[in-house]
């Protein structure tokens, strides 16, 4: 199987030259990204790092927040840009402290849950491949917080 971007979707073909699917289609759809969130915002609840860093009571409208993207992202309905315009990530997270234990954390929880989903080995590791380079782009601290002030 190979994966690109086209048309502003990741898309899947086979290598035997079968038709180019969605990356989204190709891994069931909407269901499959709900639960892979679902998943993840199970581990934040609890998280001592992440946790303090959701504002809302109830992680609800950040869990659509993500699941909107992801399926955006990878060939799904555009609902996220209909609702919030472009996704500006690094801006949006702008506010709030992320550097590497937010990172490593945010990559824990996402790992357990992308584990969870029943993906083929190659979609696994390209889905997993996005999700540890945008957790990487997303850091705005560089110091060490376990160093000298």
């Amino acid at each position: 199987m190979r994966y690109a971007w086209q048309d502003g979707a990741v898309t899947a073909a086979a290598d035997s030259g079968q038709p180019s699917t969605t990356f989204f289609e190709l891994v069931g759809g909407e269901p499959t990204f709900r639960k892979l969130v679902d998943e993840f915002y199970a581990g934040v609840a609890t998280d001592p790092v992440l946790r303090p860093m959701y504002p809302e009571e109830d992680l609800g409208p950040a869990a659509d927040r993500l699941r909107l993207f992801l399926m955006q992202y990878w060939g799904g309905p555009n609902t996220y840009s209909s609702q919030r315009g472009h996704p500006r990530l690094r801006m949006r997270h702008a506010p709030f402290r992320i550097g590497a234990v937010e990172r490593d954390a945010w990559l824990h929880h996402m790992r357990r849950a992308v584990d969870r989903l029943d993906l083929s080995p190659e979609a696994s590791a390209a889905l997993w491949d996005y999700l540890e380079r945008a957790a990487y782009f997303m850091v705005n601290v560089m110091e060490d917080p376990a160093g000298p002030a």
